[in-house]
């Protein structure tokens, strides 16, 4: 049964900074896409970035320059570096495994973690 397990959420001024961490057990990780959503209350799910099994990464505009998605198969992990942070960037952030469509694009998975709350605020 395949399990994620986000954890580094928290409290953070504007302009600072948190690493989150998705821990996936249960599955052939290495072959897998991961992506990170958020959800904003009042707002949908959206993809935020992605990071394909060959290590090509995804980033929606809102964060590039300020977020980097990395993964480290041999611990079945894949983390989120969040900098500069502005307000508009809290919510719950829930990773997703997923897969690799043949245009490059991610594709959402079926299994998803339970969440990780990011508030940015002073």
């Amino acid at each position: 049964q395949v399990h994620l397990v986000e954890s580094g959420g928290g409290l953070v001024q504007p302009g600072g900074s948190l690493r989150l961490s998705c821990a996936v057990s249960g599955s052939i990780f290495r072959f897998n896409a991961v992506g990170w959503y958020r959800q904003a209350p009042g707002k949908q799910r959206e993809l935020v970035a992605a990071i394909t099994s060959g290590g090509t990464t995804y980033y929606v505009d809102s964060v590039k320059g300020r977020f980097t998605i990395s993964r480290d198969n041999p611990k079945n992990t894949v983390a989120l570096q969040m900098s500069s942070l502005k307000p508009e960037d809290t919510a719950v952030y829930y990773c997703n495994l997923g897969a690799t469509n043949s245009d490059g694009t991610y594709r959402t998975g079926a299994y998803w973690g339970q969440g990780t709350q990011v508030t940015v605020s002073s």
